[in-house]
């Protein structure tokens, strides 16, 4: 198991400033946003807060209006060009545009969109996803993973009997109510490690949807069994990432993953594996085959059909069962139409035939290092911590961010200064400061972001 000392910034071997390949020299190519931020206005007319999506808000200056991608590149309406490494906050884990994926979704277009019945591609699909992941005994699609998310959840009161779950402080598995508490919130709002408030996340919420859980700080082992042995008569689940991407890039700590699969063995309990960000990216496996942990249901979403909308809901048979049953009710109008089913399937064969995820771990320690050193040279509290694939890039004097509550250490407002100039740049990057590598990045690439972060990180002395 990749350890997070090893994959930080703090782990001071081997750092090196790697100028192979012909990354391109460092410009401000980004001259103007006057384009998107007519648009943005003429969107507010319309489009509730002129976004379809609320994290669309943070970027920089406005919220950008884009008219194509291709590969690792993304264009935006005032013809500014950005090496990507947000990729549609993770999806597109072949880069934009990819050709094998487009021809498929057309050829499967002209057969049909939605027949409200199966088609053979659902089973060809579900059976690669079979072969791959370690709990996929048996599946079923949705278009997001708020509701695979919200499915594992019911399927696991319903096999267990019992109410609750437990949950993690920072980690994200959707937007519905019951799990719109703990995924943020300061020090303060949160209280005690021992005994935390769930911080909500939104206004709306219905009173009685924080009963339905317990949440508690990740990587807290011994925490963790003193409350399941606690309130395990009422515990159907406990949900985790397979890594807490949404803050912090942060891995399991060894042995972490492989004690909650203990815990529920023990106490009847469903083990849920959220792999919607993990999922094809450290491994065809997921995070359950990487880490060696293995669930009794997982969700998939965001690579697995390169930005085509789709989730999987993956589990035993035991866990699947009720739904196969019809005891547990899954539903969807638009589940497995058929150019989202083709767009899965070409993506997995690729990742397939071309061992991407070895190629993200091999582009993300060259990424890794290279930053390292720039901050390093430019004398930068600059931490870079994650498997690989998936990176978070943050200013914090933390030797080692184990939790969401260590997160909150990383100085935001230096980080957004750096985000700024670096788009200045022409490198395109989420603003919480996760960095997704896709197989359309090549090593020029890296070395390109590489050299404006050298640039940017001295300027900022």
């Amino acid at each position: 198991m990749a350890s997070l000392r090893r994959n930080s910034c703090f782990a001071k071997r081997n750092l090196y400033f790697l100028t192979k390949g012909e990354a391109k020299p460092i410009t401000q190519r980004v001259k103007s946003y006057a384009r998107s931020a007519a648009l943005y206005e003429r969107a507010k007319n319309s489009l509730a807060g002129g976004v379809s999506s609320e994290f669309r808000k943070f970027n920089y200056p406005h919220p950008l209006f884009y008219t194509h991608g291709q590969g690792s590149r993304i264009y935006d309406v005032d013809e500014n060009e950005y090496l990507d490494f947000t990729l549609s906050q993770g999806p597109l884990i072949l880069g934009h545009s990819h050709p094998e994926v487009l021809d498929r979704v057309e050829r499967a277009s002209r057969e049909g969109q939605l027949f409200a019945g199966q088609h053979l591609m659902e089973i060809e699909l579900a059976e690669k996803i079979q072969a791959w992941v370690p709990c996929a005994e048996l599946v079923r699609f949705s278009l997001s993973g708020s509701e695979a998310d919200h499915a594992a959840l019911r399927v696991a009161r319903a096999v267990t009997g019992k109410p609750k779950f437990i949950r993690f402080e920072g980690h994200y598995h959707g937007w519905f109510d019951n799990v719109a508490y703990g995924v943020g919130g300061s020090l303060e709002a949160m209280g005690e490690r021992e005994h935390p408030t769930a911080v909500p996340w939104t206004q709306g919420l219905p009173p009685n949807a924080r009963d339905e859980f317990i949440v508690l700080p990740w990587n807290d082992l011994d925490l963790l069994k003193k409350n399941v042995a606690q309130h395990h008569a009422e515990l159907a689940a406990i949900i985790t990432e397979g890594v807490m991407c949404n803050n912090g890039c942060v891995e399991p700590e060894p042995g972490f993953l492989q004690g909650i699969r203990e815990l529920c063995d023990e106490y009847n309990i469903a083990f849920i594996l959220d792999e919607v960000i993990t999922g094809f990216r450290l491994s065809m496996g997921g995070a359950q085959a990487y880490y060696g942990a293995t669930p009794d249901l997982a969700i998939f979403a965001k690579a697995i059909a390169n930005g085509y909308p789709l989730s999987v809901l993956a589990g035993t048979r035991k866990w699947m069962q009720p739904i196969a049953d019809g005891k547990v009710i899954h539903a969807g109008t638009m589940n497995s139409g058929n150019p989202t089913i083709a767009a899965a399937l070409a993506t997995l064969e690729v990742l397939e035939r071309e061992d991407v995820p070895a190629r993200l771990f091999r582009l993300g320690n060259r990424l890794r290092k290279g930053l390292c050193e720039a901050a390093h040279v430019a004398k930068q509290n600059l931490q870079v911590q994650g498997p690989g694939p998936m990176l978070q890039v943050g200013f914090t004097n933390v030797g080692k961010v184990r939790d969401y509550r260590d997160t909150l250490s990383y100085d935001r407002p230096k980080y957004a200064m750096f985000a700024k100039e670096m788009q200045e740049r022409g490198i395109r990057l989420i603003g919480r400061g996760l960095w997704y590598l896709s197989a359309a990045h090549t090593e020029a690439d890296v070395d390109e972001a590489v050299a404006a972060a050298r640039e940017v990180l001295k300027a900022m002395n």
